[in-house]
């Protein structure tokens, strides 16, 4: 897992203004789960609609006489639904995300209440690509 190391030693969590108050594992566990969901939403319709347009196609005869075409027809359709899925799935979350302080971990919550008293509700981070 290429972000594994952002899941044992935390991501780094900012106040409002951008001042840094920490790593947090929790923040980025979710920031991961939120890319997960993005690039899954992303890749589903090449992979689930596709096959189901191609196999229709293929019963007719003009599709049949030229197979030669269905490799660069599927890349061509893969790239149509890529031009669309992309900014859809990048729009699902935010790039910057929030979470509440009571979320954190205890450690890095103790920390910032002591710090900063009740006046920080919640910490942001950028939840990667």
């Amino acid at each position: 897992m290429m972000r594994q190391q952002e899941i044992l030693s935390g991501i780094a969590v900012t106040d409002e203004n951008g001042n840094k108050l920490g790593h947090s594992r929790r923040a980025a566990v979710k920031g991961i789960t939120q890319v997960v969901i993005s690039r899954v939403t992303m890749a589903a319709p090449g992979m689930i609609i596709l096959p189901i347009i191609m196999q229709r196609l293929e019963r007719y005869k003009w599709m049949q006489r030229i197979t030669f075409l269905h490799g660069p027809l599927q890349v061509m359709m893969v790239g149509v639904f890529l031009v669309f899925m992309v900014p859809a799935a990048c729009s699902l979350f935010p790039q910057r995300c929030s979470m509440a302080v009571a979320n954190l971990e205890p450690e890095l919550r103790n920390s910032i209440v002591s710090q900063y008293g009740e006046g920080i509700r919640y910490v942001y981070f950028n939840k990667g690509l």
